[in-house]
């Protein structure tokens, strides 16, 4: 029978460009470094945030005058259970356009 060599993580094979082989450090020295967020991602993503801070507000409502009774009006009012919850996907909506919008190319 043939023998088996052993490769273990401590051996290396020879490769046939290992005098060429070019430092991981070069590599990140030669990249340009590029912003992972630009000022119009930034930008839309405030506008975001703050329909969905607006969206927040509106759901908390405000506040019963009387504990002791029940205000159906107040509590299941349009604005808690509708225009709030819009606010907040449209929000959402925003902050994905945000971050997947492409920065406008500059010549």
């Amino acid at each position: 029978m043939a023998e088996r060599k052993i490769v273990t993580p401590t051996t290396r094979v020879p490769t046939a460009k290992t005098a060429t082989r070019v430092k991981e450090t070069d590599i990140k020295k030669q990249l340009p470094r590029v912003p992972l967020f630009y000022r119009d991602n930034y930008l839309w993503m405030g506008i975001g945030a703050v329909v969905i801070a607006i969206g927040m507000l509106l759901m908390s409502g405000g506040k019963n005058p009387n504990p002791n009774q029940f205000d159906y009006k107040l509590v299941y009012s349009t604005t808690r259970i509708t225009i709030a919850p819009i606010l907040i996907l449209a929000g959402l909506m925003v902050e994905i356009y945000a971050i997947f919008k492409k920065p406008k190319v500059q010549q």
